[in-house]
């Protein structure tokens, strides 16, 4: 429903160094009109701004810790929104505290939080102001071991042409010794299977190349692993939808993330979209060895 013109609202919020710059200029590239930096306590009366002059349908706010003490009102500001009948999506983005460290340091930029002592202590107080705020956003992205481009495409795929796909996904291959992806609604191993980096003609390979990916998907188990997950969720993408829940992230894994998780995360990919599911595959270990 929209509210004095504005029919599409969303929220970008998380840590500091995680991405959220570049998640709002790929939402201006799509065709949001984006403010940065705004005090929560103006979020109900700039939708009004923009929605009566008729300046956008489609507005995205930036909204974090930048507000220090206003930050506690965006709660309550959310609320109102909604009880207007305006529903915002948000987005929360974030990433390990040692890769946010090195990125904040390379930016030379204090944090917004840090008074004294560490820079990892400012993140720890971020994170904690956060807490609420991540538990209830529609979509969590995890940036830690995404590039730009990456996490340009993740943005894309979530909110260009919302209205023809009320559900979009995001699977992601990965290898468990790197860690199993934080930001997934669903995780699935695929250690199960046969590893085709035991044969040699196959390791230098990954689950793009039509060798490893016939090796793996010609194993009966890959097979019935797969027939049985789409129809689990078919079944669970029907509930998503009327539940009000948009974004659905699944993770893939195996040892390396190079072989079996890659060639299956490709697959039911592949068959996520025969569902009509708008469906983003990212390979976030691939390369890695």
């Amino acid at each position: 429903m929209s509210r004095s013109g504005v029919e599409d609202l969303v929220l970008v919020t998380g840590m500091t160094g995680a991405g959220k710059s570049t998640v709002a200029k790929m939402l201006e590239d799509i065709g949001y009109f984006v403010v940065d930096n705004l005090p929560p306590q103006l979020l109900d009366d700039t939708v009004d701004l923009f929605g009566e002059n008729h300046l956008t349908t489609k507005l995205g706010v930036v909204v974090d810790a930048r507000s220090q003490v206003f930050f506690s009102e965006l709660s309550g500001a959310l609320d109102s929104l909604r009880a207007s009948g305006l529903r915002p999506t948000v987005v929360f983005v974030e990433a390990a505290d040692d890769v946010l460290v090195r990125r904040q340091e390379a930016a030379r930029r204090p944090h917004p939080l840090r008074t004294e002592g560490r820079l990892l202590d400012g993140f720890a107080v971020e994170r904690e102001m956060l807490r609420g705020l991540r538990s209830t956003a529609d979509l969590v992205v995890d940036t830690t071991h995404l590039n730009t481009h990456q996490l340009s495409a993740r943005i894309s795929s979530a909110f260009e042409d919302a209205d023809e796909h009320p559900l979009r996904a995001t699977v992601v291959s990965f290898g468990f010794k790197y860690g199993i992806p934080v930001d997934a609604d669903m995780v699935a191993d695929m250690r199960f299977l046969p590893n085709p980096f035991w044969i040699d003609e196959l390791r230098p390979l990954s689950g793009l190349d039509d060798a490893v990916r016939e090796h793996v998907l010609g194993q009966g188990d890959a097979k019935r692993f797969l027939d049985q997950y789409e129809a689990l969720l078919a079944t669970l993408t029907g509930g998503f939808v009327r539940e009000n829940k948009r974004f659905l992230s699944l993770a893939i894994g195996c040892t390396g993330g190079r072989h079996r998780s890659v060639a299956m995360a490709e697959e039911l990919g592949r068959r996520l979209r025969d569902h009509d599911v708008r469906t983003l595959v990212i390979h976030r270990d691939l390369g890695r060895e």
